[in-house]
């Protein structure tokens, strides 16, 4: 906060400090997919996340059946965890300065996931990322999406306020 609101103010001309973009929640969200039908992959997703995040997901389950895919009403297909405040820089303090360097031929994540209002999502192909979690202990390879939400109005002023808190874009 000390080093950010300043470099941010001066940035965008801002009058006012509460004018300066901030980051009011990180959302965690996990598809279960073929999980759903095997409780104990249930439970395993769930620590996963748990651990992860550092807070007990909510277990969200289907409003209505499809047949498509198999899904009947009230059956899990996914989880989320919603942090904020404390919880929420420390574990945006780890997937910056821990878990992104861990990932292979890493060059920086992309600028084009931000939606246009200056909230940024980012998908995740493995768990394994993330040193919380022990590979020995892992049976089978998840994502995770997560989205982190800003107060920001603009593109450019979530850019600038992630890029200021660390996170490392790549430049292309």
């Amino acid at each position: 906060r000390e080093t950010v609101v300043p470099a941010m103010m001066e940035q965008f001309k801002y009058k006012n400090i509460h004018e300066v973009p901030v980051v009011t929640k990180v959302t965690i969200n996990r598809g279960l997919g073929e999980a759903s039908r095997n409780n104990k992959a249930l439970e395993t997703s769930v620590k996963e996340v748990a651990l992860i995040s550092g807070q007990q997901p909510i277990v969200t389950n289907a409003r209505t059946s499809v047949a498509g895919f198999k899904i009947r009403e009230g059956v899990p297909v996914g989880m989320a965890v919603t942090l904020r405040k404390d919880m929420m820089y420390s574990f945006l303090e780890r997937l910056i300065h821990l878990s992104l360097p861990r990932i292979r031929d890493f060059k920086g994540i992309s600028v084009k996931s931000f939606d246009g209002r200056g909230n940024y999502n980012l998908g995740i192909k493995e768990q394994l990322m993330f040193p919380e979690i022990e590979y020995d202990k892992v049976d089978q390879i998840r994502g995770l999406d997560i989205a982190i939400t800003t107060t920001a109005k603009t593109q450019q002023e979530g850019i600038a306020l992630l890029k200021a808190l660390g996170m490392p874009f790549n430049d292309n």
